[in-house]
């Protein structure tokens, strides 16, 4: 674990969250600066830095946390729709060097690109 990871430090416990989910390999917990009225992040607990760094190892990860999505947006009551966002690097807005997709949703449209 990087010692200046913010979701690694929220994984073991040092830094408080909300979770909504966890289980063996992945968490999710609430965005503490939602863009939206339902803002999730959902975060592997093995730290990878970012999309670039994936392996063709972690495919089975990235498939259970691309199938938690539809789930988890169900359950928050997007039915209407919702956006999955992954930032890649500085310049595609990545602020902690940890994967993780965002689910944004609820409250009408989300803004466009």
């Amino acid at each position: 674990m990087p010692e200046n990871c913010v979701f690694c430090k929220i994984l073991s416990g040092e830094l408080p969250a909300s979770f909504i989910y966890q289980d063996d390999e992945l968490v999710v917990f609430k965005d503490i600066r939602p863009k939206a009225a339902v803002h999730l992040l959902v975060v592997p607990r093995l730290h990878i830095k970012s999309l670039n760094e994936v392996q063709p190892t972690h495919g089975q990860l990235l498939n259970n946390m691309l199938m938690l999505l539809p789930k988890l947006a169900h359950e928050q009551g997007l039915d209407n729709g919702y956006r999955m966002v992954c930032n890649v690097g500085r310049g595609g807005g990545q602020e902690v060097d940890h994967l993780h997709f965002h689910l944004l949703g609820g409250e009408g449209r989300l803004p466009g690109f």
